[in-house]
């Protein structure tokens, strides 16, 4: 039998007779918040940069040496603080950011600014060289103070010479005095370019603030001040995003229950492969969650292949006694009263603005059109040729060199057997379809290779891509006729019994009824085990075991069972690839008129259900550009 070791006989401690509970020194204390507070010189930019925020800045100027690792100085033009103040805040847990209520008890679930802790000046203090120095913004006679701290110690304030009013807080040394940490801090450049990131996402919730860095003497980022509101937001999205983005941008705007989300969102066809530009905004505060990535995936499923992400920026405005903040210390995390709430207003509103857009597709990819037709752009066939602009996203939009496409589109088909035989056939104009604004994607005009239609718009003309139109137009029936007669099931012979682990069970069981209206029907076996009965008649074969532990990893990581209904989704995607009208076949003038307007009346179908464009639009005046005619 194995009996437990008597601590006594190893612990000098004990066997001293002395207490195995310590009291830590303030600056151990100090040196384990700046652990958690401070990881690299970017945490200490993002809570320097914070704080001028909630002191009312306008604007705030960032400089950098050696990725902050040498000095870093944020200066701002907020409300400054009084000499009493400045010794304050380098104690710990001293802020300005709550106030008490009638009974005198401060209310942690009711947060309004971007931080309350108290932590992040002494924390950086205790880890290296930190000096304060501010001057009163309402009394424009007030003398400036200073005051320094070095590795916890804190000196007297004494007046200094500052030319504002605000606040300039100056760190030297990050990690001087915690040396372990040194080593684990990337290269300058690695370091740089996280404050950059961390300032640009700060920048993106407040437009109304002008932010500057300036990194090794060298201006990397300088952003003027834009107005309040839907387009002073935009441009400053445009400025940190990109043009592409606010060209190719919907806007976003929903409530439900008291919770706003304004922002916005890209059109299907501009994606790219990472979702690294999915950006959430709770209250003002940027924070990295989850719930956006299962929301987003969840609102374009219907538009995006496997492995595209969109590009997508939204504010959320909520109670804040129904958010919590407090979750951990660097403030990126934060939790839902009602978690599921807020996805289904994420969910709802973004399928609300695609559904606005109705066919509008991309401008990328006539600018990569342009560009190709331009005199000195690529070949037409050159071998691996990517746009190369400014924006990654240009980029991103197209498949990576190699990629196979799994959609049987047009480019699968085989009438590309004979692209290079000249195939063009004009077709008269019916006079009831003349290129006006009533019909936006124009008038059919011809018929390039079987494959492109070429319409006349009033403004321009376009090439759309018929087979991967038609595709989304059956899709789009396909899906209605499902919601409308829900899902076919086919009974299993013998039931099939899926072991998991119980927890996976508690998160599967509250949704068996909502998996029962995709088709999927099961129930708990035991503790750790569910039967599933019927599957959906449309998946065939299917891999039952697969299915379930997919559903349980989506819940998991999304709050939602997104696989059942992609693969639904896959399979109605499917059967409208070979149900549509293929590459290489011929259309007389009615047929791909008849086609255009009902594009035109169909929601989404700018794009194919992989999320590639239908059409590509070029203006009269970018044409005769080509031409030198303007």
């Amino acid at each position: 039998m194995a009996h437990r070791a008597d601590p006594s006989s190893s612990s000098p401690a004990l066997q001293a007779g002395a207490s195995l509970i310590r009291l830590l020194p303030p600056g151990a204390v100090n040196r384990i918040a700046a652990g958690e507070v401070v990881e690299r010189p970017a945490s200490a930019v993002k809570e320097l940069v914070e704080n001028a925020i909630d002191a009312g800045a306008l604007r705030i100027d960032v400089e950098i040496d050696h990725g902050g690792k040498t000095r870093l100085v944020v200066t701002d033009d907020g409300c400054g603080m009084s000499a009493e103040d400045l010794v304050l805040a380098v104690e710990r847990h001293a802020t300005s950011k709550l106030t008490p209520g009638a009974g005198g008890d401060y209310d942690l679930m009711n947060i309004a600014t971007m931080g309350f802790r108290g932590e992040a000046l002494p924390s950086i203090g205790a880890v290296a060289r930190l000096s304060l120095t501010s001057r009163v913004k309402s009394d424009p006679a007030a003398d400036a103070w200073e005051l320094r701290v070095e590795g916890g110690d804190v000196s007297e304030p004494r007046p200094a010479g500052f030319g504002g009013s605000g606040a300039r807080v100056e760190v030297r040394d990050l990690f001087y005095a915690t040396p372990a940490r040194l080593k684990f801090l990337k290269s300058d450049q690695a370091e740089a370019t996280a404050i950059g990131d961390v300032l640009r996402r700060l920048a993106m919730g407040r437009e109304d603030i002008a932010f500057t860095l300036t990194s090794g003497g060298r201006r990397s980022l300088n952003l003027a001040a834009e107005t309040k509101g839907e387009a002073g937001r935009l441009r400053r999205l445009a400025a940190i995003m990109g043009k592409d983005f606010s060209d190719n941008a919907l806007a976003i705007d929903a409530t439900r229950d008291g919770v706003r989300v304004t922002g916005f969102a890209g059109l299907p066809t501009y994606n790219r492969g990472l979702p690294d530009k999915q950006y959430l905004f709770v209250n003002g505060r940027p924070v990295r969650d989850k719930l956006i990535v299962g929301a987003v995936r969840g609102a374009y499923a219907d538009f995006l292949a496997r492995g595209r992400h969109p590009a997508v920026a939204l504010f959320l405005e909520i109670p804040p006694a129904l958010v919590d903040i407090n979750v951990h210390p660097a403030k990126t995390e934060v939790r839902f009263r009602d978690a599921g709430s807020v996805r289904g207003l994420l969910i709802g509103a973004l399928r609300h603005a695609l559904a606005e857009a109705g066919h509008r597709a991309s401008t990328t990819t006539s600018a990569y059109a342009l560009g190709k037709a331009s005199p000195g752009g690529a070949g037409p066939f050159q071998a691996g040729y990517r746009p190369q602009t400014a924006n990654p996203y240009a980029r991103d939009i197209y498949a990576p060199e190699g990629h196979v496409s799994d959609g049987g589109l047009a480019e699968r088909q085989s009438g590309f057997e004979n692209v290079s035989a000249p195939s063009a056939r004009a077709e008269s104009l019916p006079d009831d379809v003349a290129p006006s604004g009533d019909h936006p994607l124009g008038a059919a005009r011809a018929q390039l290779h079987e494959t492109y239609i070429v319409t006349q718009t009033a403004d321009g003309h376009m090439i759309v891509d018929q087979h991967a139109a038609h595709e989304r137009l059956v899709y789009e029936r396909m899906k209605q006729a499902l919601a409308e007669g829900g899902v076919a099931r086919q009974g299993l012979l013998i039931p099939e019994i899926v072991e998991m682990e119980i927890g996976e069970v508690d998160r599967l069981a509250p949704r068996f009824e909502e998996f029962a209206a995709l088709g999927l029907v099961m129930e708990r076996f035991g503790e750790d085990a569910v039967m599933v009965r019927e599957t959906p008649a449309m998946l065939g074969e299917v891999d039952i075991k697969g299915l379930v532990r997919a559903l349980v990893e989506d819940i998991a990581e999304f709050g939602d069972g997104l696989a059942l209904k992609e693969r639904l989704e896959d399979v109605c995607s499917s059967m409208a690839c070979h149900g549509s009208v293929r590459a290489g076949r011929r259309l007389n003038g009615d047929e791909m008129n008849a086609l255009l307007r009902q594009m035109e009346a169909t929601p989404h179908s700018g794009q194919c259900n992989h999320g590639r464009p239908t059409y590509v639009e070029l203006k009269l005046a970018d044409i005769e550009r080509l031409f030198g005619r303007r």
